[in-house]
């Protein structure tokens, strides 16, 4: 599959290699096996989604996966309608430098507890350096969401990436918080 992928250097700024997924989404072949791979991979009902692109992979699997039952989405700032005391804001290191992404505590708390807790996937499109994933996963894993009148915590059990490049370490990275499994490594 990483014969579909396509590459620009020096974007979005000099020195980094773009990885272009869209290609992806570009045939309904290509998408469906892409589709029934991630599927496999994620192995709880609740899928954490990292804008924009995150979405693109992780909506299709409440109609295709038997797991899924609730996605978590993830976004820049000013993106998310919000409750007094909902929103967790996140700082993660990319790459390229610093971002803040935000979620809700509601929408974690639209799926079902396991075990006592709440067992997530972080699923988004590339995995570089693996800073984006490391912070959302320290941000989960320090919650307590309140779900039908109890307290319970939240559990990065994985991270499922679309394309993996290797030879930036994100995998080492995250394998000291959660499994990772990527669909493509290049």
């Amino acid at each position: 599959m990483d014969k579909v992928l396509k590459y620009y250097k020096d974007f979005p700024k000099e020195g980094i290699v773009f990885v272009d997924i869209i290609p992806y989404l570009q045939r309904k072949d290509v998408f469906t096996k892409l589709m029934a791979k991630i599927g496999e991979a994620c192995t709880t009902a609740n899928i954490v989604a990292p804008e924009a692109r995150g979405f693109l992979f992780a909506a299709p699997l409440l109609c295709t996966s038997e797991r899924v039952k609730n996605i978590i989405p993830v976004r820049k700032s000013g993106k998310l309608p919000f409750a007094e005391g909902d929103l967790r804001e996140v700082l993660i290191e990319k790459e390229y430098g610093c971002d803040k992404l935000y979620y809700r505590l509601s929408d974690i708390a639209e799926g079902e507890p396991v075990d006592g807790c709440f067992e997530v996937t972080i699923l988004d499109d590339v995995l570089a350096t693996g800073g984006t994933a490391e912070g959302l996963a320290a941000s989960l894993n320090a919650l307590r969401i309140e779900h039908n009148g109890k307290e319970y915590g939240v559990r990065v059990k994985e991270f499922v990436f679309i394309v993996e490049i290797g030879d930036l370490g994100g995998a080492k990275r995250l394998e000291k918080i959660a499994p990772v499994r990527s669909i493509t490594i290049i």
